[in-house]
Order: C-alpha cells, then sequence, then structure tokens
C-alpha cells in the first residue's frame, strides 16, 4: 500500500486537483538532533537527581535508574523509527494514529495537543524561562513579580517572531541554543571535576538511620523514581513531526532518534555524576536546588547567577522545539478537517505552517496571561493531563502492531529488532506511566474537584468539537471546478 500523500490537495480553476505546498525535505541530520535534544532536556535534569537519589538508595541504584531511562527510551525511539520511516508525516503521531484508528481518534488527540499539551508546555517553560531570567537579570524592584511575566511573554513572542521567518530561521536558532544548552551541562560536569580534584568534602549527611544505609531500594520507591526518570527523558517523540522534512527522510530520522537518545543518556549520565560527586548521595536528596549548590560550591556565588542562566537557557530551547514541532500537528488536523483548513495554510518560501503558527503562539500567550492572574492552577491543570498524554503515547506504540498487520504491503525501511518483544517491553513502559500518572491524579484536586476531571473535560471538549466539525463537513459542497480547455460548441 502506498503512503499517503504529505501535502494536501486544492482545486483551482481547472478540472483537476493539484498539491497544495506542503512541507519539503530541508532540514539536515544536524537540525533534527538538536530539536530532539533540544526538546528533550528541559528543566528536570535540575531537579528530577534530588528525587532519584532519594529513592534509589545507593549510587549504583541511582545511575542505574539513569542508564534504564535511557534504554527505554532508546527502544521506544527505535519503534518511533520504524513508524517514522514508513509513514513520514508532518502530523507525527496523529498520522499514526489516523491510520492505525481512524480520524476521531486522531483528531482527539490532535484536539489534546493543541489545547494543551503543547500551548500548556510553551505557556509552562516560558514562566520558567521568566522565573530564572528574573534571577540572573532581574526587572523592576525586589520582590516585584512583573519582571518575570514580561520575560515569560517575551520569550514567545520573539520565538514565534522566529519560527514565522521559516523553518531555516527556527532550526538554526535551535542549533545555536541546543549548543549553548549542553555547554551548560558540561559545565555542571566540569564543575563535579573540579570538586572530585580539590577533593572537596560532600554536603552534610542526615543522621545514619536504618532507612539511610538500605542499598537496595523498595521496589515502589524505585518505580516511583522511573516515572521522575522518564518524565525527564520526555519529547523525543516530537521527532515524529519532522519527519516529512528531513533531508534523506528513509534513513536520517531513524540516525538522529538513536543518536539524540544516546547524546541525552550521556549529559545525564555525567550532570548526575557531578552532582553525586560534589554533594554527595544524602547531599543530592535533601537539596532544593542541585545545580545552584553544587555551582555555588565549585566557584563561588557567581555559581547561583550561572544556573539561572543555564535553566532559562533550557527553557527557551524547548520552547523553541515545541513550537516547531507544535504548529506541525495542528497543520495536520486542519489538513485532514475542511472546517478547520485555515491550519493547513504552508507557506513554501518560509517552509512552515503560518496559521498553525500564528494560532498556536496566540493560544500560548493566552495561556500565559491566564497563569499570571490563576498562578499554581494553571500549572496544576496542565499537569492533571499527563494521563491524557501517556494514553496517547501507548496507542501510538500499539500502532506499530496495529499497522504491521492492517498495512503488510508498506516498505519498512527500517523494522524494530527483536519484534515483538521491544515493542512490547515499550509499550509496557507507557501502560504503566498512564498507570502512575492517574494514581498521581486521583489524589490530586484542583478547585475543589477530583483532578482526574481534568482530563476528562479536554477529551470532553474535544469529542463535542470532534461532533461539530463532522456535522459541518458533512454537508455537501457545489464543485465549482472548471475544465482546463472546455469544448468548444458548433454554432
Amino acid at each position: 500500500m502506498s503512503r499517503m500523500p504529505v501535502a494536501a490537495t486544492v482545486q483551482t480553476g481547472a478540472a483537476r486537483a493539484v498539491p497544495a505546498p506542503g512541507p519539503a525535505p530541508v532540514l539536515s541530520l544536524r537540525d533534527a538532533i538538536a530539536l530532539i535534544v533540544g526538546v528533550v532536556i528541559g528543566a528536570g535534569i535540575f531537579k528530577a537527581p534530588s528525587m532519584v537519589a532519594g529513592m534509589a538508595g545507593s549510587p549504583a541504584w541511582m545511575f542505574g535508574a539513569w542508564l534504564l531511562g535511557g534504554l527505554i527510551s532508546l527502544i521506544g525511539a527505535l519503534c518511533y523509527a520504524e513508524l517514522v520511516t514508513s509513514y513520514p508525516d508532518a502530523g507525527g503521531d496523529y498520522h499514526f494514529l489516523k491510520r492505525a484508528y481512524g480520524k476521531s481518534v486522531s483528531f482527539l488527540f490532535g484536539w489534546a495537543r493543541f489545547s494543551v499539551i503543547t500551548t500548556g508546555s510553551i505557556a509552562l517553560l516560558a514562566f520558567v524561562f521568566g522565573d530564572y531570567m528574573q534571577q540572573a537579570l532581574p526587572l523592576g524592584a525586589a520582590g516585584q513579580s512583573w519582571g518575570a511575566s514580561l520575560y515569560a511573554v517575551a520569550s514567545i513572542a520573539v520565538l514565534s517572531w522566529v519560527n514565522l521567518r521559516g523553518i531555516r530561521s527556527g532550526s538554526s536558532a535551535q542549533v545555536w541554543l541546543t549548543s549553548l544548552e549542553v555547554i551548560g551541562l558540561l559545565l555542571i560536569g566540569a564543575a563535579g571535576l573540579v570538586l572530585a580534584y580539590h577533593g572537596a568534602t560532600p554536603l552534610p549527611a542526615p543522621p545514619v538511620t536504618l532507612e539511610s544505609t538500605r542499598t537496595t531500594p523498595d521496589p515502589a520507591l524505585f518505580g516511583l523514581a522511573m516515572v521522575f526518570v522518564l518524565l525527564t527523558y520526555g519529547g523525543w517523540n516530537e521527532a515524529a513531526y519532522i519527519s516529512a522534512e528531513m533531508k534523506d527522510e528513509r534513513h536520517s530520522i531513524a540516525v538522529a532518534l538513536m543518536l539524540s537518545i544516546l547524546i541525552i543518556t550521556a549529559l545525564y549520565l555525567l550532570v548526575t555524576w557531578a552532582y553525586w560527586k560534589g554533594l554527595g548521595l544524602q547531599g543530592m536528596a535533601k537539596s532544593e536546588a542541585l545545580a545552584a549548590d553544587l555551582l555555588q560550591a565549585a566557584f563561588g556565588t557567581v555559581g547561583k547567577k550561572i544556573i539561572s542562566v543555564l535553566v532559562a537557557i533550557a527553557a527557551l530551547t524547548s520552547i523553541n522545539a515545541t513550537m516547531i514541532m507544535g504548529a506541525r500537528s495542528s497543520y495536520a488536523l486542519g489538513r485532514d478537517w475542511p472546517l478547520l483548513g485555515t491550519l493547513a495554510v504552508w507557506n513554501p518560501s518560509r517552509g512552515t505552517p503560518v496559521n498553525a503558527m500564528w494560532l498556536q503562539s496566540a493560544a500560548a500567550l493566552l495561556l500565559v496571561f491566564l497563569g499570571i492572574g490563576t498562578g499554581q492552577g494553571f500549572k496544576s491543570m496542565v499537569e492533571f493531563t499527563a494521563p491524557v498524554f501517556w494514553f496517547f503515547f501507548l496507542l501510538s506504540g500499539m500502532a506499530l502492531f496495529v499497522l504491521r498487520v492492517r498495512e503488510p504491503r508498506t516498505s519498512r525501511p527500517f523494522r524494530v529488532p527483536l519484534f515483538p518483544l521491544l515493542p512490547l517491553v515499550f509499550c509496557a513502559t507507557c501502560a504503566y506511566m498512564l498507570w502512575s500518572s492517574l494514581s498521581y491524579v486521583y489524589s490530586q484536586s484542583l478547585g475543589g474537584l477530583n483532578a482526574a476531571w481534568v482530563g476528562v473535560a479536554v477529551l470532553g471538549a474535544g469529542g463535542l468539537l470532534l461532533l461539530l466539525t463532522t456535522a459541518l463537513s458533512a454537508k455537501p459542497v457545489q464543485n465549482r471546478c472548471v475544465p482546463i480547455n472546455p469544448p468548444r460548441r458548433n454554432p
């Protein structure tokens, strides 16, 4: 079975349909790696190692957790490598879900992604950027919060302008931002080396108890540690959204996925080693600001300024990558549903879905202003939709099995090794993360209501929009096509 066309079709003054402008192969392997590494490495690596250290019980189990996280991510990347090389499309997961389960399921995913998953992530990352930039370069008097809000708004506005200029502009910015981010993580590794060389004493440990002397973690605690580890590795699947824009799309995207996971795993292990070497396991566990404590120990008070800039750069890098990927799923949604067709406008000279990018940026800014007014309530609302994300992620993993059965003749340049074992491991991991996120959500409340209703509300709103869109799209549209050379009538 042949692949579905990447571009939609439009009717011109001719009787035959012609391809509409769509994604073109303009991204290199370097661009793809910068996007994947940039979207994955966010603020989590500056916080999660503290929680993992407290739950692991020993350095060996702590490093084992980060290695296991990299291995699971690599398995997932192998599964996605088969999907993206078999079905390269700007829709990414949206496209896989549509082929495997139909347009209704993919519509709900596209809606959830636009309404909360992507735009909410951009808004939250903008707040992270604002908070840390306010520490590094404060605006206004001490204690005033408007400076952080201004930074948050400015980050979205500036990066939206960069990406509206085109994919080359956005990808170039991503390469530079990711390079700075990697340099920052290497600086943390250097701090660990400095402290190890000078024989620095780790932070004082708490009194020794039976619990603190254990070397084997409690299975439940280790499972919870893996939740934080996998969340820190999350985002590599976003590579699917640029699969149709890769040069040598059938091979480069698979290589980019695997190389990116290896780079990320190496950086995470280096940073964790530096934390452990400078602070000790117990010092890591009780630290509220790991990187700040480490850099302050290595470089003095200037270390806190450095870490503020590093976290701000990490947030900015993730915002830019999320903007690029997110607009493409909205483009695919508009391409499939005539009522949302304005989202499918692709500017061929810029290589970007301009309307989808505009709408995404406007929605993210709206959520930032909502967050300024509601504070933690907005943050919680976004966090409580994690089960929705893991549900669709699980469906994407299962789509590998469905499509192998449904479309056996499709060319598959890359096949997952050890099939079906590795895809089953990936799906089982997604199912575990879905269960863990549901358990967390059910234990929380928002505005006096159980937080589980947040995800239900998102999908419910999407369901209503699906019914409306389906009903309006079902109305017959008059065909106004005119033949290219209408026949002449004899006088």
